[in-house]
């Protein structure tokens, strides 16, 4: 598989201004990850299991999320544009500890409402410090930015990961102390980048939006980014409401949801890491299409499944169904635009996260009117189009070959 360049030399290479090594860069992810995967963890954890259903709160939540991040990218523009003036990360990071400590004193009369604005401003964090991080990327990433967005996918899942691991160990806590000791994970990470052990500064001056000299080509960028949108939005259907539909379905207890929300992280995390490395040495076609059929199959056996074995299996077919979507998307990226665009890649990558908190609200509010059943119909669906959009990227770089 690709690796990013490595510096050769008897002793280690100061990094020139402006510039910053990968290790120091990449496990910033982890934490955006966490921050993502958060909501659809802490659900339970917040009791939202109990009786009477709350789907429609629920969906509001994921909408308010959505609507940080959006609100993020004028934020990013207007205030945080000029790193001299404030440090990105660290401005991301005290956002969402705050917004995590005001969730945590959640007033018992105004849950909803203060909710949905403590997870705006959440998403308003989160969406800081993604674009922090892609902005942030050194400068040697740009030579391959396909192997860069995979090992920065893998941090990603981690974080995601840990995420779900969080959420089952404070299960028995409170509410408020769970929370608050979530808050503590994006102040750590803050106090990190304050102290220099991980970095995000990059010297992106003069650089186009675009995927190369001329710019972005319209088409490629466009499929690209609805491409990750519907991706995302199929993960994070999944990653948002399995552990309400275990428990709500099958009968699962709270603590095995969460622990089941870990396997299919961990199943996606790994299954991405063997998607990587077969690349290279398997038929794209035979790849996907395996990869398709095998989160399908996963959707209706979780949809039809009424015991723990067939949702472990379901899990597991999906987790490593949508696996190998993600590495197949970065490297056609790293083909169609080789020259890294830090504005570009951010841009792409956050659409495909509005996917992926847009999807699970549709959940929430088509569950309010149907039942929790619903929740595998959207990435059922959405399955079938990233089919259609993967086919047509292959069309579309033929034709500009």
């Amino acid at each position: 598989m690709d690796v990013l360049p490595q510096s050769a030399g008897p002793a280690p290479q100061k990094a020139p201004a402006g510039k910053t090594p990968a290790g120091k860069t990449l496990p910033g992810f982890l934490l955006s990850g966490f921050l993502m995967a958060l909501p659809g963890a802490i659900l339970p954890v917040w009791g939202f299991y109990r009786d009477p259903p709350a789907f429609a709160t629920i969906g509001t939540y994921f909408l308010s999320l959505a609507g940080g991040m959006l609100v993020s990218v004028w934020i990013a523009r207007r205030f945080v544009s000029n790193p001299s003036r404030c440090s990105r990360p660290v401005l991301a990071c005290s956002v969402a500890a705050v917004a995590l400590v005001a969730l945590a004193l959640v007033p018992p009369l105004a849950a909803a409402y203060w909710r949905s604005f403590g997870l705006a401003i959440l998403g308003m964090g989160a969406g800081l410090f993604n674009l922090s991080m892609f902005a942030g990327l050194p400068a040697g990433c740009a030579k391959n930015p396909a192997a860069a967005v995979n090992r920065g996918g893998i941090w990603y899942g981690l974080g995601c990961l840990t995420a779900a691991l969080v959420a089952a160990i404070t299960l028995g806590f409170s509410s408020t102390t769970a929370t608050l000791l979530v808050a503590a994970v994006p102040g750590v990470f803050g106090i990190l980048y304050l102290r220099g052990a991980l970095s995000s500064a990059r010297d992106s001056a003069g650089e186009k939006p675009g995927g190369g000299p001329e710019g972005p080509a319209p088409l490629a960028a466009l499929l690209f980014a609805l491409l990750l949108f519907f991706q995302f939005g199929n993960e994070w259907s999944v990653a948002g409401w399995l552990p309400l539909f275990l428990i709500r379905r099958i009968g699962f207890s709270p603590g095995a949801a969460l622990r089941s929300l870990a396997l299919y992280w961990l199943f996606l995390l790994l299954g991405r890491l063997v998607a990587v490395a077969a690349l290279p040495r398997l038929h794209h076609g035979v790849l996907l299409g395996g990869s398709i059929l095998a989160a399908l199959f996963g959707c209706l056996l979780l949809d039809f499944t009424n015991n723990g074995f067939g949702a472990t299996g379901g899990i597991l077919l999906v987790g490593s169904g949508y696996a190998s979507v993600y590495p197949l998307v970065a490297e056609a990226i790293g083909q169609r635009f080789p020259f890294y665009r830090p504005t570009f890649f951010g841009r792409i990558f956050s659409l495909g996260t509005l996917g992926g908190l847009l999807a699970p609200a549709s959940i929430g509010y088509a569950a309010a009117r149907f039942d929790i059943g619903v929740t595998m119909g959207v990435p059922l669906i959405g399955t079938c189009l990233v089919l259609l959009l993967i086919v047509s990227i292959w069309i579309e770089a033929r034709f500009a070959a």
